[in-house]
């Protein structure tokens, strides 16, 4: 047994009795709270061509020992539906199991934990082989790309050394499910997030990733090598690829793609759900970002990393210099260049310092002192202008960023 199994779970495991088979290769994990939608999800995973490897997909239904007994009742329910759903859909290649988590510790519950239950039982299945195999991070409310599983096996094989990756998504912008309003804030929500992560990456900033609960995926090793999932019960995604991130060649996977859903939520204080609700219910701060300039002021940071392997004079925008003095910059930056051995080595513990967290924690910062938040569509015009892409205003801007992220490796 690891040491991760024998030091790390918070739940009894097995909790699938079943002896995986030995061809098993991916093992996708999705957390159900009180959801009604997850056939739908489960017949995307079905109807997936299947990949060489088997695969295994674990729902974790999930509630405190303090919910409303409906809610535990709507767990028992949609399990129910899914075993019925089971009974007509079972093929060989892709098994479904079901975990019932349906008394956590109040402290605990919530969808960290969710996942950790079913990525931890993947890792007790990929033990028992003594394979470093694929764990995918899915949502209850979330479909994939006919290609989802081939596509996921093909990249772990195609980037060994890679722990982890982020996988390409979209969220639905039409259709009869939701309101014109719904999809109109999914868009403006979808673009704010492109728009962070090509500013970030803009800056130079080497971990400029997305980071979905719903698409991203892990190797066994990596995931037990890093303590495994959090128990968060919000931003659990966002803490977690961080880590992963911190071992480095982490990549995209941008060959297919994860839908996930434009829904209303006020199960947690931030994620999609909570900001379509602040976009659909706060009129005055609709469709608003982050300032670019934050970003171009980072950016000046970010370019005088050679110049700080040597000195220690800040020449930087005030913004910086302000908040560098709430992190203890000059004192960590000693620390760093004590234990460098090489500017590059310099660079890899300056940023697993000055990671995704700070850098968020920055530009909330630069939000709340120096430049307010901005319209979203005009902040993605002006972030285009600076990657030398040539759109207009009225173009379709989320087409645009779409297209940089897929076509980025």
């Amino acid at each position: 047994m690891s040491y991760y199994l024998q030091n790390q779970l918070s739940y009894q495991h097995p909790c699938i009795l079943n002896t995986p088979q030995q061809h098993l290769s991916i093992v996708v994990v999705i957390p159900c709270f009180n959801e009604t939608h997850l056939i739908k999800s489960l017949e995307s995973l079905n109807n997936c061509t299947l990949p060489i490897g088997l695969v295994e997909v674990i729902t974790v239904f999930n509630c405190s020992i303090a919910d409303d007994e409906k809610i535990k009742q709507a767990n028992l329910t949609m399990l129910n539906e899914a075993l019925v759903w089971l009974k007509s859909n079972a093929k060989k290649g892709i098994d479904f199991y079901f975990i019932e988590a349906n008394n956590l510790p109040v402290k605990d519950a919530g969808v960290g934990l969710a996942r950790k239950i079913g990525m931890d039982e993947a890792v007790v299945r990929f033990e028992q082989l003594n394979k470093d195999g694929i764990i995918a991070c899915f949502d209850a409310d979330s479909t994939c790309a006919a290609n989802y599983l081939v596509e996921l096996e093909k990249h772990f094989e195609q980037h060994p050394k890679s722990p982890a990756c982020s996988i390409y998504f979209e969220h639905p912008l039409q259709g009869n499910e939701f309101s014109k309003a719904n999809y109109k804030a999914i868009e403006a929500y979808e673009l704010h997030l492109r728009v962070y992560k090509n500013a970030l990456q803009f800056c130079g900033f080497p971990y400029a990733f997305h980071t979905i609960g719903s698409s991203m995926a892990v190797k066994s090793k990596a995931y037990q090598k890093q303590g495994g999932m959090n128990k968060r019960k919000a931003g659990e995604d966002f803490y977690f690829l961080q880590k992963m991130m911190a071992l480095g060649n982490f990549t995209e996977l941008n060959t297919t793609a994860i839908f996930p859903s434009p829904r209303v939520s006020d199960r947690v204080p931030f994620g999609t759900g909570r900001a379509m609700q602040n976009y659909l219910t706060n009129e005055q701060h609709a469709y608003t970002t982050y300032a670019l300039q934050s970003f171009l002021d980072l950016k000046q940071l970010v370019e005088q990393l050679d110049y700080l392997y040597h000195n220690s004079e800040l020449d930087l925008p005030l913004s910086v210099l302000e908040y560098l003095k709430t992190i203890s910059f000059e004192e960590n930056l000693l620390k760093i260049r004590q234990n460098s051995t090489s500017l590059i080595h310099f660079k890899q513990l300056f940023f697993n310092w000055f990671n995704a967290f700070k850098v968020l924690k920055f530009v909330h910062f630069a939000r709340d002192f120096y430049y307010p938040d901005k319209n979203v569509f005009d902040v993605a015009y002006e972030l285009l202008q600076q990657l030398n892409k040539s759109t207009c205003k009225q173009a379709n801007l989320l087409a645009e960023f779409r297209k940089i992220d897929m076509n980025h490796f």
